[in-house]
C-alpha cells in the first residue's frame, strides 16, 4: 500500500505507526498546498496554476520561508508519482488519511478528479467525529491526523474503507463547484461540506489578540494560531494582519515588508496610559 496525507506532521505520525505495525508499511505521499485558501480557478491550465503560485509568492514575501517556497513544490508532480505507483503495481492500494478540517478535505476534493481511473483501489480513513485517546489516557476528538498517537494510528487502520463509486461521481463535481466559486477562504461545516468565505474571515481572530500595548507581530501571530478554533496557516494569518495594517485598523512600528520579526503592532487609535496613580485615574 501507499499512503496519502495533507500535512507534514501527518507523515511523521504514520512513519512512527509503521514501526509499530509492519502491515501498514508503505510510501507516504504528502499533498503540500493549503487548498483551504487562495485562488482555485482554471488550475487545470498553466495560466490558472501560475495565478495561484504568484498569489502564494506575494504572501510568502518577508516570511521565514522565503517567497521561492511557492515554487519549491508542485502537487501535480506528487499526483503523477502516485498514479505511476498505482499503474506499475495493479495490486497496490492507496490509503487517504483525512482529519476533520478544511485543509485535508479540500486537498481530498482536489485529488479525487485526478484519481478516477483507480476506483476500487483507493481507501479512505476520515477521522470525522471519532474519539481517540491522548497521551494522558483521555478521550478527545482530533482535528488532524498528526494529533493522534502513533499507536492510535495503528488502531485507526480498522476505519479504512473503499472510496465508493458514488463518491467518485459526486466528489469531483464538488471540487468543480468549490473551484468555480473561487472564494478566498474555505471552511468545513461538518461531514465533507466545504463553505466559501471572504478573505476577511479570520480578521476578528487577529484583532482579538491585539491590544493597545505594542506587541511583536510574531507574538500576535502565535497567539492567534493557538487560540483560533478554525485553523489556518501562519502565512495567511500574517498576510491578513498586514492587510489590516494597510486598512488602518492596526498600527505598526517597523517595516512590515521585511522579516516578520521586524515590526510591532497595536490596535489603531489605542492610547497607552502610563504612570497614572489610582487617585489620578479616578479623579
Amino acid at each position: 500500500m501507499i499512503h496519502i496525507v495533507f500535512q507534514q506532521a501527518d507523515v511523521d505520525v504514520l512513519k512512527q505507526a509503521m514501526e509499530l505495525d509492519e502491515t501498514i508499511k508503505g510510501a507516504v505521499f504528502e499533498i503540500k498546498d493549503e487548498w483551504g485558501v487562495g485562488p482555485l480557478q482554471a488550475l487545470e491550465t498553466e495560466e490558472g496554476w501560475k495565478v495561484r503560485e504568484d498569489w502564494w509568492k506575494s504572501l510568502l514575501a518577508g516570511s521565514p520561508y522565503g517567497e521561492n517556497m511557492a515554487g519549491s513544490f508542485d502537487d501535480r508532480k506528487t499526483v503523477e508519482a502516485i498514479k505511476n505507483s498505482l499503474s506499475e503495481d495493479k495490486e497496490l492500494q492507496a490509503w487517504i488519511w483525512m482529519g476533520q478540517n478544511q485543509h485535508d478535505v479540500t486537498g481530498y476534493y482536489w485529488l479525487m478528479p485526478q484519481l478516477r481511473e483507480f476506483q476500487g483501489r483507493l481507501m479512505i480513513l476520515y477521522l470525522n467525529n471519532l474519539p481517540f485517546i491522548n497521551e494522558k489516557g483521555q478521550l478527545f476528538y482530533p482535528w488532524g491526523i498528526h494529533e493522534i498517537l502513533p499507536k492510535e494510528a495503528v488502531k485507526a487502520k480498522k476505519l479504512a474503507r473503499p472510496v465508493t463509486l458514488s463518491e467518485f461521481e459526486v466528489d469531483p463535481d464538488e471540487w468543480k463547484k468549490i473551484a468555480d466559486e473561487n472564494a478566498m477562504v474555505r471552511i468545513l461545516e461538518g461531514g465533507k461540506k466545504i463553505v466559501g468565505k471572504t478573505e476577511t474571515f479570520y480578521d476578528s481572530e487577529i484583532l482579538k489578540n491585539i491590544t493597545g500595548e505594542w506587541q511583536k507581530a510574531t507574538r500576535v501571530l502565535t497567539n492567534t494560531l493557538h487560540r483560533m478554533k478554525i485553523k489556518t496557516g501562519d502565512v495567511f494569518v500574517m498576510w491578513r494582519m498586514k492587510q489590516l495594517i494597510q486598512e488602518g485598523k492596526i498600527e505598526a512600528m517597523g517595516d512590515i515588508n521585511k522579516n516578520w520579526k521586524e515590526f510591532d503592532v497595536k490596535l489603531a487609535g489605542a492610547k497607552q496610559v502610563e504612570n497614572i496613580q489610582p487617585e489620578e485615574a479616578t479623579a
